[in-house]
């Protein structure tokens, strides 16, 4: 069953599942928040994209157990964190497979672990953008996946570096502004309506939302 798009027989606690798992986003939000030893505390952290650690452990952490990527934003993984993507064309797959083909390794420019490699079908976007967003914009953002994706995976689930800045500015807390216009929502993700159901899942006490302001 569902409540506006938010399913109510989600996954039970159990023992084999984690207990604790941050969500880490990118956004300028993190800047100051000091946040980086309560999310090292978490049992795993899910990174997104190239959102670095090395520099801003204070506001971030520099925990890594997962690192959710795609080609375009692929960076270079220890060999403990899982590489976790959301294939949705081909060329995705293909670039996995020729990245990890022994014969392709040395020059892929890509060092991770090809035994922590988690595909998730391209089934779980379709279910994301129909279930939870009501097929609103062209597809899911990759943190609001990753946010799903980590409701089923973990028994208590954080949420950090989501959103706008205090002034309402869409940016990260690494590199420049991504643009001058408060309140400009991000690309074809159905900005609004994701904040929507996060709002919700928070105010149901289904996850923990840190703003960082």
């Amino acid at each position: 069953m569902t409540l506006n798009g938010i399913r109510n027989d989600s996954p039970k606690p159990s023992p084999n599942r984690c207990r604790t798992c941050a969500v880490v986003g990118n956004s300028g939000n993190l800047k100051r928040s000091h946040y980086g030893p309560l999310i090292d505390f978490h049992d795993i952290v899910i990174r997104i994209n190239e959102g670095p650690t090395i520099g801003y452990e204070r506001d971030v952490g520099n925990k890594t157990t997962h690192r959710v990527m795609f080609p375009v934003s692929a960076t270079n993984l220890d060999n403990s964190t899982h590489f976790v993507m959301f294939p949705f064309k081909i060329r995705d797959l293909e670039w996995l497979i020729k990245t990890f083909s022994p014969s392709e390794n040395a020059t892929s420019g890509l060092k991770a672990n090809k035994d922590l490699v988690m595909i998730l079908s391209p089934a779980f976007m379709n279910y994301v953008h129909l279930k939870w967003l009501g097929r609103k914009g062209q597809y899911p953002s990759t943190g609001f996946l990753t946010l799903i994706f980590s409701i089923y995976m973990c028994d208590e689930v954080s949420v950090f570096g989501f959103g706008a800045d205090s002034k309402g500015m869409w940016n990260h807390y690494f590199g420049e502004v991504l643009n001058l216009h408060p309140w400009t929502k991000t690309g074809n993700h159905p900005g609004s309506v994701e904040a929507a159901k996060i709002d919700e899942l928070f105010k149901r006490k289904k996850i923990n939302v840190y703003r960082g302001w």
